[in-house]
């Protein structure tokens, strides 16, 4: 009489576990850089959208003078842009009548460092991290 042996041997259990654990960690590491680009983006979009509005200030008010930071939530009709990954209302404003600058730390990326102003590089030192919009005029 034969004996059939079923069922699997340590070894190949093991393999397959270790299989599955390079896979996952793969995965994984895979995803939270999608998610960290993903915020970037974000940020990356409010600042334009920071930009927009106080662009459109100054030319509603006929290029006489820029919001200051106070005014942001009457600029902001559906609220100050938050960073996604915090609860912080506002990023980074450096802003007066005469000219802003708003930057926003990223996480996955370099920063902008096509910076013409010092007063951007003033607040924030070195660009590098950090995304900045500044006044257009």
């Amino acid at each position: 009489m034969k004996k059939f042996r079923t069922g699997f041997t340590l070894i190949e259990l093991l393999v397959v576990i270790s299989i599955i654990g390079i896979l996952s960690a793969i995965g994984l590491t895979a995803f939270t850089n999608a998610q960290k680009k993903a915020r970037d983006a974000k940020r990356i979009g409010d600042m334009k959208a920071y930009q927009s509005t106080y662009e459109q200030y100054y030319a509603t008010t006929g290029g006489s003078s820029y919001s200051t930071c106070g005014n942001m939530n009457v600029d902001f009709p559906g609220g100050v842009p938050s960073d996604p990954k915090s609860s912080n209302p506002a990023y980074a404003p450096e802003c007066n009548t005469s000219n802003y600058c708003v930057c926003a730390t990223l996480e996955s990326e370099l920063g902008n460092s096509e910076l013409g102003t010092t007063d951007c590089l003033g607040l924030y030192g070195t660009p590098s991290g950090f995304f900045c919009v500044q006044n257009l005029q």
